[in-house]
């Protein structure tokens, strides 16, 4: 599906047809937003603009140094948009193409940020003049979202820790396998955090664009360093977490094995007079004697109470 946005004086007009992208309208076309697109839309655009797009496959394979790429006449951007989808998450890679004063956006998946922003979009079309500010907007809108993530993320990390340190009942896998989500979470939100830094700090250097988008891609540049370092502090939270989560599961089976401890220490003197007793050896004084079978019990009975005496006097249970 292919969305052009073409400027009329103060207005944008919207085209969904490519049939009606002619002459005239292809001088003021300002965006196209090309969304899954199709091999026959694909060609249509690179004819009619002169333009070489990069294959799915070929985005997803560009190495890091090569995400941004500028040439005479136009520059290419391939940068990853964060996909959240109930408990798990994916970068996506989404293309730019800024080619004069025109943007084309390549995605392969909806976004929360495109719609976003085509609702700021028509709202105040006045504010984008070229596709350069319509690409910053767009990595605002996304840094927006990614702050709201880290911000949830923080949240949910706050949530495992008071549950390990107040509500823990033997949860173990599920505990740990919620810690190991959240760090998969983070460490994605890093390094598409990373990956705008890099590509926001090469479009800084471009003197394709006007002079007061800059201002715009340095305040942006500021926000992602902040978030880089709370992204920092949640990895040593999490860590932190992990540390405690093990540090409870040791108590607890320090607990198992003080009580296997004991029960041994209680019953092993009973079980030694009783295997005593139990070897029917005709020199045992007591084995013939009326009263030898209670003296027997009884020496089994003091002798698992009296180590448990010991144990309470000396504090160990």
């Amino acid at each position: 599906m292919i969305k052009c946005y073409v400027r009329n004086e103060n207005a944008i007009a919207f085209i969904d047809t490519m049939s009606e992208l002619d002459g005239e309208v292809i001088d003021k076309v300002i965006w196209i937003d090309m969304l899954m697109p199709t091999y026959d839309e694909i060609t249509f655009i690179e004819n009619t603009f002169t333009i070489k797009f990069p294959t799915k496959q070929e985005t997803e394979e560009i190495e890091i140094s090569s995400r941004y790429w500028e040439e005479n006449d136009r520059i290419e951007i391939n940068s990853y948009f964060l996909v959240t989808k109930l408990d798990s998450s994916h970068n996506e890679t989404v293309s730019f193409i800024l080619h004069n004063d025109m943007l084309i956006s390549i995605r392969y998946t909806n976004l929360y940020t495109f719609d976003e922003f085509n609702r700021k979009f028509f709202a105040t079309p006045k504010q984008f003049d070229t596709g350069y500010d319509i690409f910053c907007q767009i990595l605002d809108i996304r840094i927006d979202a990614d702050a709201d993530i880290i911000e949830k993320l923080a949240k949910d990390i706050t949530r495992v820790r008071k549950h390990v340190l107040t509500d823990y009942s033997n949860e173990d896998e599920e505990i740990l396998g919620r810690i190991s989500s959240l760090e998969d979470l983070n460490m994605q939100i890093r390094e598409n955090l990373n990956d705008k830094q890099r590509i926001l700090s090469a479009f800084l250097k471009s003197s394709k664009y006007k002079h007061a988008l800059k201002h715009d891609v340095t305040v942006m540049l500021k926000d992602i360093k902040s978030l880089i370092d709370y992204t920092d502090f949640n990895f040593e939270r999490l860590d932190y977490l992990q540390n405690i989560f093990v540090g409870v599961l040791s108590i607890e089976q320090n607990k198992v094995i003080k009580m296997f401890t004991i029960v041994n220490v209680v019953f092993l003197p009973p079980t030694l007079i009783a295997s005593i007793y139990g070897m029917n050896f005709d020199i045992l004084p007591e084995l013939h004697w009326k009263f030898g079978y209670l003296l027997s019990v009884g020496m089994m009975i003091i002798s698992s109470i009296l180590p448990v005496y010991i144990f309470k006097r000396k504090g160990w249970i």
